[in-house]
């Protein structure tokens, strides 16, 4: 484990509730957490004290706040016709997590507001992108789209959770917390999506299609934007400094995203399901981690434990 996840947390105080959350239930607990981000003394170059690789992690959250209120109205669409009370219990667990990434991430950004960053116009740029894809889409497509999407952020957070590499490039001690309770929940909350689609869509033909033309507008979207934080910062024209960068994430056979290829197109199999990707064992040993009352790293900065199962 990394040095940064032995940081000291600062106690919050937490009003007690005496009734559990309904995702609780269903292991996808909706945490409240208050991640503190310090514009001041935070690095710079949060991720390996590198531009290239830190601003693409920033693009990254750039989309988040959008993107999460996004998932959340296509998943809600179909709240109604979902009658398996299992499901519907996760349905909720899922939407207050994504509110939560979204509330946290806003917080993140503004950090990189105040670093000088132009974050507020990405997060603008992309709002307005999912409120056309909203307005042109059928509400099929969208809960599609948000399937594709959602396998994504699975499959990065599930490589973030196992690869301390991965967590060490991560020098500020209050980013990393974020990221690794971000890449928890999105573990926990990771077949949801795909279960409502399965139940009210269902079409195997729509989802493998949708993932093209999804995975071809993320990475515009995400090389559009990151160009857009390299120029602000004046790093755009730093070559070779980025050429490492780009072969740090996409190099053929050591880069960090590569390793995913396999992962990624499981989705492409007609009886796949994100649970086939296990990590059971892997979510039990973060929890503990994270959130156990002696020793979890974020415990003290869950504001409503007794909702989420903490005591």
């Amino acid at each position: 484990m990394t040095t940064a996840l032995n940081t000291q947390t600062t106690k919050i105080p937490v009003k007690s509730q005496a009734k559990q959350a309904l995702g609780t239930t269903v292991n996808i607990p909706p945490r409240r957490m208050d991640f503190n981000f310090d514009a001041v003394n935070a690095p710079r170059y949060f991720y390996g004290n590198d531009p290239f690789l830190s601003t693409f992690w920033d693009t990254f959250s750039s989309l988040l706040p959008e993107g999460e209120s996004f998932f959340v109205e296509a998943v809600r669409h179909y709240r109604e016709q979902i009658t398996d009370p299992t499901l519907k219990a996760q349905v909720s667990g899922f939407i207050g997590q994504e509110a939560m990434h979204s509330k946290e991430h806003d917080a993140f950004n503004a950090m990189l507001r105040a670093k000088g960053f132009p974050v507020d116009k990405l997060d603008h740029d992309v709002g307005q992108l999912l409120k056309f894809a909203q307005k042109i889409l059928p509400q099929s497509m969208q809960l599609a789209a948000t399937v594709c999407l959602e396998h994504y952020t699975a499959i990065m957070a599930e490589q973030l959770l196992r690869d301390k590499n991965h967590q060490a490039m991560m020098q500020d001690p209050e980013a990393l917390k974020m990221w690794l309770w971000h890449a928890l929940e999105e573990n926990e909350h990771k077949t949801v999506a795909y279960d409502v689609y399965e139940q009210v869509v269902g079409s195997y033909a729509l989802r493998s299609f949708t993932m093209i033309p999804t995975t071809i507008i993320l990475f515009a979207v995400m090389a559009y934007f990151q160009t857009r934080l390299l120029a602000a910062d004046g790093q755009l024209f730093n070559v070779r400094q980025n050429i490492k960068g780009f072969r740090f994430l996409f190099g053929y056979k050591k880069g960090l995203f590569p390793k995913l290829i396999p992962q990624f197109f499981d989705f492409f199999r007609k009886d796949f399901h994100p649970s086939q990707h296990d990590t059971t064992a892997l979510l039990e040993q973060w929890r503990t981690l994270l959130f156990s009352k002696d020793e979890g790293i974020l415990y003290q900065q869950v504001k409503n434990k007794a909702a989420v199962g903490l005591h």
